[in-house]
């Protein structure tokens, strides 16, 4: 495994109220995931859970928690596995889930999602959600994007095959940012039939409190899902 990167942006906004410091002290340790110290180990995800899971999902850079909430609340068979560095979105989650999340199939990952997916055996994920990423919209901020030649690889090895990767933006140049890289990529097929499959949300994709910013700011978000080829031999 490569060694860990540094994570552009802030650890943390506004100070946080009493009652969400309060759930990252004592609700986070239990949900926490560490990754291995040693270098090519990877995860059992079976093992990270008090069942095993009939599913497992990833999310990349939750926000504030609303969608991944959401999908926890109404996915109890599946196990979920989620990555935000931001500690303010990690207090705003675990105030959506009940009891702090103590009963939920979920595992949260406090650093660079790279680390993680680097740590994640083949072919493990059913369903990855990349919604509303930074855009990085200056020129030379581009290589910080999340969607890179090199990450879509790391993607589609932990996709299983026939997996869905489900990515939002408002944000037009990340957009054709994302279709240039995603569109030639070996491992993945667009799910688009004509303009309403990338315009509207499907009825399993609540709205993020981001996506309502954008709306009311005039902004119009895509939603993209691709699928992953099945793998040869």
């Amino acid at each position: 495994m490569a060694a860990r990167r540094n994570t552009y942006g802030r650890r943390q906004g506004r100070p946080l109220r009493a009652a969400r410091k309060a759930l990252l002290d004592t609700a986070l340790p239990g949900l926490e995931l560490a990754l291995p110290e040693e270098g090519g180990l990877r995860i059992d995800p079976a093992a990270l859970f008090d069942r095993v899971p009939e599913k497992l999902f990833l999310e990349i850079g939750f926000g504030g928690g609303e969608h991944l909430a959401w999908q926890v609340a109404h996915h109890p068979e599946a196990g979920f596995l989620a990555a935000e560095y931001f500690i303010t979105g990690v207090a705003s989650l675990l105030g959506q889930l009940p009891d702090g999340g103590a009963d939920a199939s979920l595992r949260l990952y406090t650093g660079d999602a790279r680390d993680l997916l680097e740590a994640l055996p083949d072919g493990c994920l059913d369903r990855i959600f990349i919604l509303f990423p930074d855009p990085w919209p200056k020129r030379r901020h581009r290589k910080r994007r999340l969607i890179q030649h090199a990450t879509l690889d790391l993607l589609a090895r932990v996709l299983k095959d026939g997996g869905e990767l489900r990515f939002a933006t408002d944000d037009r140049g990340y957009l054709s940012w994302a279709l240039e890289r995603l569109t030639v990529h070996p491992a993945f097929v667009w799910q688009v039939a004509g303009p309403d499959d990338w315009r509207r949300r499907t009825g399993d994709w609540p709205p993020t409190r981001y996506e309502e910013k954008a709306l009311a700011a005039g902004r119009r978000p895509a939603y993209l899902r691709f699928r992953r080829r099945p793998r040869q031999g």
